[in-house]
């Protein structure tokens, strides 16, 4: 498959997958959210497929990128277009209410899950039968 299928396969992975996740723990989703969730397992694939480094290395990737991802578009969203898609304020540690420690910890240990996807697809794509 040429990279750019494997990208979009990848994205729409990652966007029906997440938008499962937070339908299953919180009852609803966003189509900015499913869309990141897209864009994050691109990434992780991508570091998956150019970064020989230890798994707790590339979910620390993952966090700080999912993190990134997740202010970003949570100041776009909530703040500026006043969506109200989430509100982290009455959680500690948080940054405007848009992104906080315990979910930027949670999203470390659901990279590990991620990044087993990724090399899974990896595998099935780069084999030579």
């Amino acid at each position: 498959m040429k990279p750019l299928g494997e990208r979009m396969l990848m994205f729409l992975l990652g966007y029906f997958i997440y938008s499962l996740i937070e339908i299953l723990a919180r009852g609803y989703t966003h189509w900015t959210m499913a869309v990141v969730g897209g864009t994050v397992l691109v990434f992780l694939y991508d570091v998956n497929l150019r970064l020989q480094a230890p798994l707790w290395q590339r979910c620390l990737l993952g966090a700080l990128f999912i993190t990134a991802m997740e202010f970003t578009v949570g100041v776009i969203d909530n703040l500026v277009l006043r969506w109200g898609v989430w509100d982290y304020t009455t959680v500690p540690l948080n940054l405007l209410g848009q992104i906080c420690l315990p979910f930027s910890i949670l999203w470390f240990f659901l990279s590990i899950p991620a990044c087993g996807i990724c090399r899974l697809v990896q595998r099935r794509l780069h084999t030579q039968i």
